[in-house]
């Protein structure tokens, strides 16, 4: 294999931009960034053209290549027009709720409220933007375009993710217990560095699995060097025991949804009684002072999914909660369905319930509480695989649910106080199998709090009812953590503490949506925010060598799972030459055909075609296959395509 290789979408299936899309793509950016109705709401339109991949913003287009250079995952720039709109990587910024105030007064937006302050772009950074941007395309499942709103701009609730800017995608990350040693590291991380981090602390052994290429270490001549089937992350070495110190005997993951690295550090760093049995963990962590970068998009089923699995969503294949099975044309909704949703998972990846199983034994105990992802988990109350004794389990329940704080239905927040009941259940679902005698203690617990999600999007990430829903879920934890010190489990067990993404400020007045503009003004596409799905019509033009005839055939542009393109019967073809002069108007037939006789004196260039058919977007091109539909950078950045 090449030392050096262009590394472009590994598992092609029509994701991003092809040839035939050319005018609905260009269309399609035009109505996101250069319509008044939305052009103030949107960052970031992100594509990829074959093995290119492409940054549209108002401020500059990039567009960059992923190389594999001796094994490692490099970027080259291939063209930029303006100023490259992701350039700002950092990771430290915007990191306290100070900073987004500040940010928010150079935004134009002066306040002392964090719950607030609302950010621009230009403010904002793009942490391993590239790499982020790059494994989103390797699924077929993605969406021809993908949208990242400005941070403030999306939707009704008073806070928001799923963009890819620092805010909303920065996470918390603390790992507390055995080989590891506390302090606070100023190192950049990932969220796919969780999975990795976890298997080397519990000394599973190095398999023949793939890396952030796809390829397995055999593939790559080298020795087994990832712990996962699919490994993306690396392990956060700088926060362990040199040499290796004592093996945990079990771990638990603690995922706190939703809530965002500054606000937990505010509340950690004043001495908040809110997080007062956090502190228990986080006063003896390895802390990640700038958070953890999350999967994008920043959204809570692909995220899950990715602290899971060590992979990325381009790799696990969730890659939003809501996305489109072109080959099927099935829309595939697993945050919607809420429960058994395991099977969404791509078969190339393994969980941590599947890897503690495969390294300890099938009979290891493996547990997820409310977990969106919990393939492989032994209890999974989201895939109906209950353990524990049912009458405990009511019990724990009943008495949980008394201590739900009454303020979010007496502030009439429905939602919230349904993710507080979630909780609850939740907590009693732990306590009564870590207090079933007939059950081992658990090898690994992924458990999901729910309850701080909820609040953030309905007071705001830094809202009074945000924190008392932080206070709450901290009395959850620590009646866990009292179960632990009661077994003489808790110094065996290893603590990671992380979030599955952040949570930004929103201006709820601008009742913002723009994915689905294109939508709105009439084009054909499938949307579930941030992706986009067009559907289009691939058109297929032959001239006659004697000049004389021409055949047009027409297919839907997204190929059946077979591989070919279905034909498109009743598509409309007008024929033209010049403006006025009216050569043939058709529809196709069954085949997707439609053939004409044209003018002898008229060359492919003179002689127009347009077709069109109610449920795709229309085509407009010469009979020499040229496109005549509208040029965004032309229109964005004054230069010819």
């Amino acid at each position: 294999m090449s030392e050096e290789q262009i590394w472009g979408p590994q598992r092609s299936g029509g994701q991003g931009l092809d040839p035939e899309q050319e005018e609905s793509g260009n269309r399609a950016l035009l109505a996101l960034l250069d319509d008044p109705e939305v052009r103030d709401q949107v960052d970031l339109v992100l594509t990829c053209r074959g093995d290119t991949y492409e940054v549209w913003s108002r401020r500059g287009l990039l567009r960059f290549q992923r190389w594999r250079s001796n094994g490692r995952q490099t970027f080259r720039i291939v063209e930029q027009l303006g100023d490259n709109p992701i350039e700002r990587t950092a990771p430290e910024a915007v990191a306290s709720l100070d900073e987004e105030c500040r940010a928010a007064e150079r935004s134009g937006y002066p306040t002392a409220d964090p719950n607030c302050a609302f950010i621009e772009p230009t403010e904002l950074s793009y942490p391993f933007a590239l790499e982020r941007i790059a494994q989103l395309f390797d699924s077929p499942y993605t969406g021809d375009l993908v949208l990242s709103p400005k941070c403030y701009a999306f939707g009704v609730q008073h806070g928001q993710h799923g963009a890819l800017d620092v805010v909303q995608s920065r996470a918390p990350l603390a790992f507390a217990g055995p080989s590891i040693v506390p302090g606070r590291y100023a190192v950049p991380a990932r969220h796919v560095d969780i999975a990795p981090t976890i298997c080397h602390i519990m000394k599973f052994p190095l398999i023949d699995g793939r890396d952030w290429s796809g390829l397995r270490a055999s593939e790559r001549g080298v020795k087994p060097d990832v712990y996962l089937e699919r490994q993306d992350g690396r392990v956060l070495h700088e926060i362990l025991q040199s040499p290796c110190g004592r093996k945990p005997e079990r771990v638990y993951l603690i995922v706190l949804d939703g809530l965002s690295h500054s606000e937990l550090v505010h509340l950690w760093a004043s001495g908040d009684p809110a997080v007062k049995h956090l502190r228990q963990l986080l006063d003896s962590s390895a802390w990640f002072s700038f958070g953890s970068m999350v999967n994008f998009p920043s959204i809570t089923w692909p995220s899950h999914a990715t602290i899971l699995t060590g992979a990325w969503c381009g790799h696990h294949d969730i890659v939003n909660p809501t996305y489109y099975d072109r080959a099927r044309r099935e829309p595939l909704a697993p945050q919607a369905q809420g429960m058994l949703t395991e099977g969404f998972l791509g078969s190339d990846v393994e969980t941590l319930y599947e890897a503690f199983r495969r390294v300890l034994g099938a009979n290891v105990l493996t547990v997820s509480i409310h977990e969106p992802q919990s393939r492989g988990a032994h209890h999974a109350a989201l895939e109906q695989r209950l353990l524990g004794p049912r009458d405990r389990l009511r019990a724990y329940t009943a008495e949980f649910v008394e201590h739900i704080d009454p303020r979010y239905r007496a502030e009439g927040k429905e939602s919230v106080h349904r993710e507080a009941i979630l909780d609850a259940r939740g907590l009693a679902q732990l306590v009564a199998l870590l207090d079933d005698p007939a059950l081992p203690p658990p090898a690994f617990i992924a458990h999901e709090f729910a309850l701080t999600d909820g609040a953030g999007h309905e007071y705001g990430p830094h809202g009074a009812g945000l924190r008392a829903a932080v206070a709450e879920t901290d009395r959850r934890l620590g009646v866990v953590l009292d179960v632990l010190q009661r077994k003489g489990l808790f110094h065996s067990t290893l603590f990671v503490i992380t979030s599955d993404h952040g949570m930004a400020s929103q201006r709820v007045e601008l009742r913002a949506n723009p994915a689905r503009h294109p939508e709105r003004i009439g084009m054909r596409t499938i949307t579930g925010e941030p992706m986009i799905w067009l559907k289009d019509l691939a058109v297929r033009v032959e001239r006659a060598p004697d000049g004389r005839t021409a055949r047009v055939f027409v297919f839907d542009n997204d190929p059946e799972p077979s591989g070919e393109l279905r034909p498109i019967e009743g598509a409309e073809v007008r024929v033209t030459a010049g403006v006025d002069r009216l050569i043939a108007h058709l529809q196709t037939n069954a085949a997707g055909l439609v053939g004409f006789a044209i003018p002898a004196d008229r060359t492919a260039d003179e002689i127009g075609l347009v077709v069109r058919h109610p449920e795709y977007n229309p085509r407009h091109l010469l009979l020499s296959g040229r496109s005549l539909g509208p040029s965004a950078r032309q229109q964005l950045f004054g230069v010819a395509s």
